[in-house]
Parts: C-alpha cells; structure tokens; sequence
C-alpha cells in the first residue's frame, strides 16, 4: 500500500533526513528499542495502514517491519510540511 509514500520515508532514512517526536522516543525507551530498529523496520517494511490526524488533519502511516534482531515493530509516521523530511510519530511492538 502507498508505494509512493514508502519510497520517500525510505529516502528520508537513508538521507537522515527525519525527526523523532518525544513521544516517539519515549515508547523507544520503553520498548527497548534503538534507532537503528526503526530505520531497519521502515527499510524492510511495508505501510499497512494510512490514518487521518484528528487535530491537524494530515496523513500518517503505519508502516510495519523488522528490527535488528527480526523482532516485528510498527512506526507511526508522517510527511513533514517541510520539505523532504519524515517524522516518527510513535513506535510500537507489534508481535
């Protein structure tokens, strides 16, 4: 699904071109999950879901994939309004 989107968050990965909320980095935390875990699960994985913000109105997705150690994990993540770059909404297992 979205292929289009994937590619571009893939890029954004591969560029460094990506912010994590603090949200974000505190369900990392708690899952015992590094940054490295989320950007191999964004490369390896697929977008299984598309969601429409409720305050702002803008898409995010769900992209679901691998960690390191092949644990599965899902991202909620977004195009930023500036251009080119992706945000880490949250991060979640998802086993």
């Amino acid at each position: 699904m979205f292929p289009g989107v994937l590619n571009k968050f893939k890029k954004c990965i591969r560029e460094n071109r990506y912010i994590v909320t603090l949200h974000g980095e505190e369900e990392m935390d708690e899952d015992e999950l590094s940054i490295f875990d989320v950007e191999r699960a964004i490369l390896t994985g697929t977008i299984i879901e598309r969601q429409k913000g409720s305050e702002q109105q803008e898409w995010k997705y769900v992209v679901r994939g691998q960690t390191i150690d092949g644990s599965i994990i899902a991202i909620v993540a977004k195009l930023s309004p500036t251009p080119n770059k992706m945000v880490i909404i949250t991060v979640y297992r998802d086993e």
